[in-house]
């Protein structure tokens, strides 16, 4: 196995004590000592965290055409946005499985940078170059970038208080400048809650982090890890590519159809999906709120009150928001919200009802 990439944050997650694992072949934080996920995670939905998430991937794909190209690959529809503008969407293949799910950041009709997950933005690189038309140019930019996400109700206030635009519209991003190092700010995130991701040259990652971890300070804001990421994301019911998304997962059985430009004359995968959209997939995903105690964890076989086999849970975590276990499962279609069903941690039964996610409220969106 090669060697674990380092973010440019390395050495100070390491001076801070962070519990360092691997991510998409990247060596990054899980947590920091004092406390760890849940109060980081309980941070980000009261105050404010800073993460490192320069693992991400970035890609640029530029030239005469570059939107319509794009366009024609990915499954949403970037004619409903205009520069300025983000957009989730995802790269599928023929069968209608996902490569990944990324964000496209539209800079002009000629410039397109793309953030995918770290394992795959290799493969989504390699299938847009292999399906560029001549001056189109798909470039992998991993390495030359860091994002640092300043995520939640205080995030205004940190992120104003290097001088930088806040107040955009959620999905949006500016052009900026912070002590003459120029940086994106994108009013995006993974949490839920308000936020913003900060796009800087891979040189200025560490000055940058200092700053941002300086400004959340008085508001009590820490630095946080990537496990308080993946229980953030699962209270939303955000899907991680890997577990609810997948080359084996569609976008219609995940339920996110809503990343997907059914109008569109093509993209990747277009046909298969949309006959699975017709004919009504074999299996949906649906929010799992348990009962009492136990945690779900991916895998897990969820079951009818009876006893019949159902599905499998695809995320699951304890919600340090609600104080209790919720999932993502994969399930049969005719499962409905509402219903009552068992979830099979190492034998036990532990009772859940289908809920539809996000299982908190935040707030994503309001300006």
């Amino acid at each position: 196995m090669s060697e674990a990439k380092l973010s440019p944050l390395d050495e100070r997650h390491r001076a801070l004590g962070a519990k360092m694992a691997d991510f998409g072949g990247w060596a990054m934080p899980i947590e920091y000592p004092g406390g760890g996920v849940v109060r980081e995670h309980t941070a980000v939905r009261e105050r404010v965290g800073i993460f490192d998430v320069s693992h991400l991937g970035k890609a640029t794909v530029q030239g005469e055409g570059a939107l319509d190209f794009v366009n024609a690959c990915l499954s949403n529809d970037l004619r409903k946005i205009e520069p300025g503008k983000a957009q989730y969407t995802m790269c599928c293949d023929e069968s209608g499985g996902v490569v990944d799910d990324l964000i496209v950041y539209v800079k002009a009709e000629d410039d397109l940078f793309l953030i995918p997950n770290a394992a795959n933005t290799a493969e989504v690189v390699r299938r847009l170059a292999e399906a560029a038309p001549e001056g189109i140019t798909v470039r992998d930019a991993h390495e030359e970038f860091a994002v640092l996400a300043v995520q939640g109700p205080k995030s205004d206030e940190v992120v104003a208080a290097l001088g930088l635009p806040v107040d955009h519209d959620y999905m949006s991003f500016d052009e900026a400048e912070w002590e003459g190092r120029p940086l994106t700010v994108c009013r995006t995130g993974y949490t839920g809650e308000r936020g913003y991701e900060l796009v800087s040259r891979w040189e200025d990652a560490l000055a940058l982090w200092d700053a941002l971890v300086e400004a959340a300070a008085p508001y009590e804001g820490l630095p946080c890890g990537l496990g308080a990421r993946d229980t953030l994301r699962t209270e939303m019911g955000y899907p991680l590519h890997g577990q609810d998304l997948s080359l084996d997962i569609t976008p219609v059985q995940a339920r996110a159809g809503w990343a997907v430009g059914w109008k569109k004359d093509s993209f990747w995968g277009k046909d298969a999906l949309a006959k699975e959209k017709a004919e009504g997939p074999r299996r949906i995903s649906r929010g799992l709120k348990l009962t009492g105690r136990g945690i779900p964890r991916a895998h897990c076989v969820v079951r009818s009150t009876e006893g019949a086999e159902l599905g499998e849970v695809t995320s699951g975590t304890f919600s340090p928001t609600l104080g209790q276990g919720v999932a993502l499962a994969l399930m049969l279609p005719d499962v409905a919200e509402g219903d009552t069903v068992a979830v099979d941690v190492r034998g036990r039964l532990l009772e859940a009802v289908v809920t539809k996610p996000p299982f908190v409220e935040v707030q994503t969106r309001s300006n």
